[in-house]
């Protein structure tokens, strides 16, 4: 019996991941399931706005920044359509297709493919790397620079 043997449970993950569900409690997301599924916490909960939303990430992240044992679905509420971006500026949001990129989707919003870090700065909840979007992912589109 090795040191990787053994399985975590529901109790011993949710212990660990306790700073999480209090600031998802805090912030007014509405958990529909916490059960540990493929050796994993599984938490999935619509946040009330993005900005609720990214709280959670940012304590997912301070308690395990590689979170290897959680799997976090977190939707923002129907109907929140505008997401406002840093400093109270509102931006859109784009729901990724197959075959887009970071690049391709600046290039449309802004006129210029290199701006395309300002979509992964706005979307580091949901991208670990500017290189690896998926079809389906919500993406807030920040306005353009004036």
């Amino acid at each position: 019996m090795g040191l990787f043997d053994k399985k975590p449970n529901l109790e011993e993950l949710k212990q660990k991941y306790q700073p999480v569900l209090r600031v998802a409690e805090q912030q007014q997301v509405r958990l529909q399931s916490v059960v540990v599924q493929n050796n994993k916490l599984f938490l999935k909960g619509v946040a009330p706005s993005q900005e609720a939303k990214n709280k959670v990430w940012d304590q997912i992240k301070l308690v395990d920044p590689a979170y290897n044992d959680l799997t976090a679905d977190i939707t923002v509420e129907a109907g929140v359509f505008t997401e406002t971006v840093r400093s109270g500026q509102t931006g859109q949001t784009y729901t990724v297709k197959s075959g887009d990129t970071l690049s391709a989707l600046s290039k449309k919003f802004y006129g210029n493919a290199n701006a395309y870090m300002r979509i992964f700065e706005a979307n580091r909840d949901q991208l670990k790397d500017p290189d690896k979007i998926q079809a389906g992912q919500k993406l807030i589109i920040p306005p353009a620079a004036t």
